[in-house]
């Protein structure tokens, strides 16, 4: 059963330095023709009966929130249409960004069912902002968050970063304690990967960008992980931190293994046991959405032997890890049959524990997480 959508809005007013997702300027962009491609994409979806098992929906970008309050209305109006005419849903993100978060577009998106935000700050520190190219600074994350509030957004998370360009240790435990004194109810904390096609990629290659050391970006996780622990946020995944049922159900339907649609230019998703992708380009996502109904450029049916690989490195990244009971049930063979000889090895060097149902990453794993997810690769 599909339980979750994404929705891709590929638009931003201004590029971040280090992103790599699929967006375009939005200066001269066929907005509109855009929109009306994603409703009847999303129409041809629900006449194979979607709308009778989603549970999530998470609308990201690009910058969702550079839609304009005529465009916006318009796009909820078709997602709520098209995928909650019930109102069923159980979790509505949308991510936001605080330059151009304001009382109109929040006000649109709590009418039409959005009953979680997710918003993109990366630090508090207006030096930092600037030198990764954001568009906003420290006053305009207080405006955003304080206005989502009044609007009536009891559902609030917070994306920050670390390992930045010129972040130094005390930027970082400035950063956390701002964010905690807002008291969101989730927090999502990204080290900085550097991307090709990226600013970034280009100034490190060059020898412009200055990053703090392996050594630095370790003790900030670690710093991350008990800051956040004693302020009430529990680690439920590697990057994300909740209080008490406020973990995010759309991105635990991926960590989960679960299958997902995905709507938009350059979307992924994971249906019917394929993996899909959708035209990238914006013109040719509308061309190929009017003359077939379908922007799908790629699929690839997952097999058995994937399946279960996906199944351990994705699991592995909740806190909680991954179920011994449920690997059985999913797949008819136990984890030890497939993967005693690493599971014992990484079990030696302190980096996964097990218990009666679950195997999971130490504390240790959780800073070489991407050594540990390589050994369950059997191919």
């Amino acid at each position: 059963m599909i339980k979750g959508a994404y929705i891709h809005i590929p638009f931003c007013e201004h590029i971040c330095y280090y992103c790599d997702f699929n967006k375009y300027f939005l200066k001269n962009q066929p907005v509109d023709d855009y929109l009306q491609a994603l409703d009847r994409e999303m129409a041809l979806a629900v006449d194979d009966g979607i709308e009778t098992c989603l549970e999530t929906i998470f609308v990201g970008g690009g910058t969702p929130t550079a839609l304009n309050a005529r465009q916006m209305a318009f796009f909820l109006e078709s997602v709520k249409t098209r995928l909650n005419p019930h109102d069923s849903i159980k979790e509505w993100t949308m991510e936001a960004n605080p330059e151009n978060m304001d009382e109109e577009k929040l006000a649109l998106m709590k009418q039409f069912g959005v009953n979680r935000l997710s918003i993109g700050v990366q630090t508090f520190n207006d030096r930092l902002l600037k030198a990764i190219g954001r568009a906003h600074d420290r006053a305009s994350v207080l405006r955003a968050f304080r206005l989502a509030r009044r609007i009536g957004f009891d559902n609030v998370s917070l994306d920050l970063m670390f390992g930045l360009p010129g972040q130094t240790a005390e930027d970082l435990k400035a950063s956390l304690k701002e964010a905690c004194a807002l008291e969101p109810e989730h927090l999502s904390i990204y080290s900085l990967q550097i991307e090709p096609r990226t600013i970034f990629y280009n100034r490190l290659k060059n020898g412009t960008l200055k990053l703090p050391d392996q050594d630095m970006e370790a003790e900030m996780y670690e710093y991350i992980m008990d800051f956040l622990d004693a302020h009430g946020y529990k680690q439920y995944e590697i990057s994300n931190f909740t209080k008490p049922g406020f973990e995010s159900r759309h991105n635990l339907l991926y960590w989960n293994n679960e299958e997902y649609y995905g709507f938009g230019a350059g979307s992924h998703g994971y249906v019917q046991g394929e993996r899909v992708v959708n035209a990238g380009a914006v013109k040719g996502y509308i061309r190929r959405i009017r003359e077939t109904g379908s922007a799908r450029t790629a699929s690839h049916p997952v097999t058995p032997q994937e399946k279960m690989e996906e199944e351990m490195f994705l699991g592995l990244r909740k806190i909680d890890g991954v179920s011994k009971r449920e690997f059985y049930r999913k797949f008819g063979r136990t984890m030890h049959d497939l993967y005693g000889e690493s599971i014992d090895r990484l079990k030696s060097k302190g980096l996964l524990y097990e218990n009666d149902d679950r195997i999971a990453l130490t504390r240790t794993g959780l800073l070489l997480g991407n050594d540990v997810f390589q050994e369950f690769l059997l191919s």
